[in-house]
């Protein structure tokens, strides 16, 4: 027997429909840096986009065509999140903060076709023209500085438009296409930390079912009466998808633009009065030394989602303190990104330590995430919160392949998706038996000491426990007793001294065990980091490897 209900396709236009007709005087902010911020409704946006997806048109975009944006997060970026996947073509959103040689690959490989550029961006756009070969068109949004606009004006084979003009004058309603579900909506490249970035074609369900994820109480939990302060870049995994959660519910959303430095941030909190905003760990280390130096008032933003890397305990209790909730979730480019999100459950107490241990914690699965811990042998292993093993995910939005580029087809290598399936994260950590995720380790990243795994998280998160220490990173380096052994690499905050031993001691008394304690320390500047915000080990061992960092041993 089959069902009798109706079978509407989950598509990017739908969100799109709903927003402008039942959310229509919700509001896209995009902070400017100087006077009064941009202002669009969700009604005005749907319009926009409707106008967008007429110009792609006209300049030969069709069903299936990648459609590139480079673009920090503001109105514009949100109007093609909707225009390029509801017509059918794929919204490939470019990693700005990646390295010249990496984004012409991921360009190439994707095959844009169009780009859609901000003016203060087009010098970094420049030097990828001449390895695209299927690029046609340049739309240029907002100003870009002289001798870059003469620039791109003078590249030959690709023509160059004006944003403002390519809308100008078009219809502000489109017959958005009914399509296959399952066909590529957006595409997203992995940070390509281990060799080439990964290409990963979420598909118009799976960005529904998602964003249906992130509304739900359980997860972010925002409505119609909040404003949202969506830091994390729209080209890192859709934006955790608030961008689409925010359409299907009517968030406010505020985009920042380019002025993500902490001063201009906590400026428009004060100013514009955000109630929950989500962004990687650094940036949130960032605000709290300006909210320290400057304080600000900022009691309007009440819930944070920190995602990308772990919080540490002293940076979420300081953030407690301020009266702003930090909530963890997990997740990665492969997870639409939502895999987790801690939400204590209802039985502890508010405040306890109980509580705050939960929130520790990377989160509770939800019904459309299923995970398990596979054991060094190929074991499956229990949730009981203690055996530790790596992580593998599937569900609805969770990648089943890689995107195998324009001329090619999907690919499944065998260190990234099991025999039966699963995507293997290449997170080590544990489950607790009510399927609340620890992560302990990258698998990568663990060290292995006498046979014995050492946390480099958990050094890291006492370590930044301490007054005098900023930021620290530990990476395993070789040692010829134990094999391995911790190198504490550590930021120090202004006017302190290092002192290793005390720093030693610091870790004892957070019950890291004695053999675990590192002998071996150096004091770094700052911490590397990837283009998405998160330490770069690679890079510190390599120092280390050469030689180039002042090692002491204690």
């Amino acid at each position: 027997m089959f069902s009798t209900m109706q079978d509407a396709p989950l598509l990017v236009s739908r969100i799109l429909r709903h927003g402008v007709r039942v959310h229509g005087s919700s509001t896209v902010i995009t902070w400017t840096g100087a006077g009064e911020a941009q202002r669009r409704t969700f009604a005005e946006v749907g319009a926009r986009a409707a106008q967008l997806a007429h110009g792609l048109r006209e300049l030969g975009v069709g069903e299936g065509d990648v459609t590139g944006t480079l673009m920090w997060n503001n109105a514009e970026h949100v109007e093609a999140y909707f225009a390029v996947p509801s017509m059918g073509a794929v919204l490939h959103t470019l990693n700005l903060r990646l390295p010249t040689e990496q984004l012409s690959y991921i360009a190439r490989h994707a095959g844009d076709k169009v780009i859609l550029v901000n003016g203060s961006l087009v010098g970094l756009l420049l030097p990828l023209l001449g390895n695209l070969p299927r690029l046609e068109h340049v739309v240029v949004s907002g100003a870009a500085a002289d001798d870059a606009g003469a620039a791109l004006a003078a590249v030959s084979g690709v023509q160059v438009h004006e944003y403002e003009e390519l809308l100008a004058g078009r219809p502000t309603v489109y017959d958005w296409p009914e399509l296959d579900e399952r066909r590529a909506a957006s595409l997203c490249y992995t940070s390509g930390t281990t060799g080439e970035p990964k290409g990963v074609a979420y598909s118009h369900r799976s960005i529904y079912l998602h964003s249906m994820q992130v509304n739900m109480a359980e997860s972010m939990g925002i409505t119609d009466a909040d404003l949202s302060l969506v830091i994390v870049p729209q080209f890192h995994c859709n934006s955790w998808g608030l961008p689409h959660a925010a359409f299907m519910t009517g968030v406010n959303l505020l985009m920042p633009d380019r002025f993500l430095q902490p001063g201009p941030i906590a400026e428009m909190i004060e100013r514009e009065r955000p109630t929950h905003a989500a962004a990687v760990p650094t940036i949130w280390q960032g605000l709290l030394a300006e909210l320290t130096a400057k304080p600000r008032d900022v009691s309007s933003l009440t819930q944070v989602t920190i995602g990308g890397s772990a919080c540490p305990p002293a940076l979420m209790k300081a953030f407690d303190e301020l009266g702003m909730r930090v909530f963890h979730a997990w997740g990665m480019t492969e997870t639409s990104p939502l895999g987790t999100v801690a939400r204590p459950p209802a039985k502890v107490a508010p405040g306890s330590d109980e509580e705050f241990a939960y929130r520790l914690t990377q989160g509770r699965f939800p019904a459309g995430v299923e995970g398990r811990l596979i054991g060094p042998g190929g074991e499956e292993l229990p949730w009981d919160g203690t055996s530790a093993g790596e992580l593998e995910v599937r569900g609805p939005w969770i990648a089943g392949a890689y995107f195998g580029g324009v001329e090619g087809e999907p690919t499944r290598p065998a260190d990234k998706f099991s025999e039966d399936g699963w995507l293997k994260t290449g997170d080590v950590g544990t489950i607790s038996p009510d399927g609340y995720l620890t992560l302990t380790d990258r698998a990568k990243d663990v060290i292995k000491s006498g046979g014995e795994w050492i946390s480099s998280v958990e050094l890291e998160n006492a370590l930044m426990s301490h007054p005098d220490v900023a930021e620290a990173a530990v990476v395993a380096v070789p040692d010829e007793k134990w094999g391995e052994r911790p190198l504490a690499t550590v930021v120090l905050r202004e006017g302190a001294a290092a002192d290793f031993v005390a720093l030693q001691a610091h870790l004892a008394s957070n019950g890291i065990a004695r053999w675990q304690l590192p002998e071996r320390w150096a004091v770094i500047a700052e911490v590397p980091k990837t283009s998405v915000g998160k330490f770069d080990k690679k890079v510190l061992r390599g120092r280390f490897a050469e030689g180039a960092l002042k090692v002491e041993r204690v």
